[in-house]
């Protein structure tokens, strides 16, 4: 079964954050899934469009596959670099911000007829 991915690397956003929004389009068919991300009102949303366009172009172009045919067969959310940050406290204390990353990977197949 033929595939294509794209992966989205140090996305400046929180993994759980973006899980939400890739959660909503697993298994979609292509068409679908843009829809969903166009009105899902995330912050992680453009982001997911951008590396699924980046899934269906590579696709196109590097495997010769039918777009209409395509389905998000796979999509996870690692955890990437995370960037520590101190913020002052009370009483001359600091106290650590994580500022989370994450690696977005979309996998796209084309779907079986019949």
């Amino acid at each position: 079964m033929s595939q294509a991915k794209a992966i989205a690397k140090t996305v400046r956003i929180a993994p759980r954050k973006v899980r939400l929004v890739v959660d909503l389009i697993r298994g979609k068919q292509i068409g679908e899934a843009v829809a969903i991300l166009k009105l899902t009102p995330k912050a992680a949303s453009p982001v997911v469009e951008k590396v699924l366009k980046s899934a269906v172009a590579n696709a196109e172009h590097n495997y010769d596959l039918d777009v209409n045919n395509l389905v998000v067969s796979e999509v996870f959310v690692d955890e990437g670099p995370t960037l520590k940050r101190f913020r002052p406290r009370a009483m001359g204390r600091a106290s650590a911000i994580n500022k989370r990353t994450s690696h977005i990977t979309i996998v796209v197949s084309e779907k079986k007829e019949g």
